[in-house]
């Protein structure tokens, strides 16, 4: 699939939170639920979009060894760049090196679509091999995971990623504040040095955080991820794709995904809804 970069034309499609609200209401929608749903930091967006799970049919499914992933539904998305915003101001990303990307593109019957692009954490992660110091290393859980003490900035990971989910830190960062916060909300990780590469981490920090203290994440907001949390309409999910009850597992055996690139034999842990009108 091709992924042409029109970021002209994607700034000019994005909806701000008011036309979003008047988008709803002219829907049908009343202005107060309007406003909470084009607010996902309002306390009772997960409330009204939270979906309900059978806790104990999910812990009975669970194994020792979680493999945590994502399904990005590309006939949802709307390119609000929520995500892109939300995951800047949590894990405080410079608007230069965002690590999640917006693209927009078209299907072959000429439909515009906007796909969003994590770090995928594949299982067979060339970033992995290639890194001398073992700075990038794979865990047990899925997650493509950078120390940056150890790296040493030679950026072999940036060059071998096929998918460009990494950038490197060419300059030291102060006290400045970030542009998206806390409109988009708070930093929650410290700020990388100078000289190391940085990508998504699938909001490592919420992951461990959240399953010491009992979350399931991908449902509990606390556990999961900053861009999932805050998408306006329900277009990311993430789970654990080794438990059949997860929404990520039921939603990958139930409907047509795909992934990027597989024929490199990556094994992406990102699945993509594809758009109406785009072949897979």
């Amino acid at each position: 699939m091709s992924t042409q970069n029109t970021n002209n034309t994607a700034r000019e499609q994005l909806l701000t939170r008011r036309e979003f609200v008047m988008l709803l209401v002219g829907a049908g929608m009343s202005v107060a639920l309007a406003n909470i749903l084009a607010d996902p930091l309002n306390p009772l967006f997960q409330k009204i979009l939270g979906g309900n799970i059978d806790r104990e049919r999910y812990a009975a499914a669970s194994t020792d060894k979680p493999r945590w992933g994502m399904v990005i539904d590309l006939s949802k998305c709307i390119g609000c760049e929520y995500c892109v915003y939300a995951c800047q101001a949590t894990n405080d990303v410079t608007d230069a090196m965002r690590w999640n990307v917006h693209i927009v593109d078209q299907t072959p019957t000429g439909d515009i679509f906007h796909m969003t692009r994590p770090c995928l954490h594949c299982n067979n992660a060339p970033c992995v091999s290639v890194c001398p110091v073992s700075a990038t290393y794979s865990r047990e859980d899925g997650l493509v995971v950078m120390d940056y003490d150890k790296c040493i900035g030679c950026r072999y990971c940036e060059v071998a990623c096929p998918y460009g989910a990494r950038s490197f830190n060419w300059e030291a960062r102060g006290d400045e504040p970030n542009p998206r916060a806390p409109e988009w909300g708070a930093p929650e990780v410290p700020r990388r040095p100078r000289g190391v590469v940085e990508k998504c981490t699938f909001c490592i920090h919420r992951i461990d955080a959240g399953l010491a203290a009992g979350l399931i994440p991908g449902v509990d907001a606390a556990a999961t991820p900053a861009c999932v949390n805050i998408c306006p309409v329900t277009a990311r999910y993430f789970g654990d794709l080794n438990n059949p009850e997860s929404e990520v597992s039921r939603i990958i055996a139930s409907t047509a995904t795909f992934r990027l690139r597989e024929d490199l034999g990556t094994e992406p842990n990102v699945y993509y809804i594809p758009p109406e009108g785009l072949a897979i």
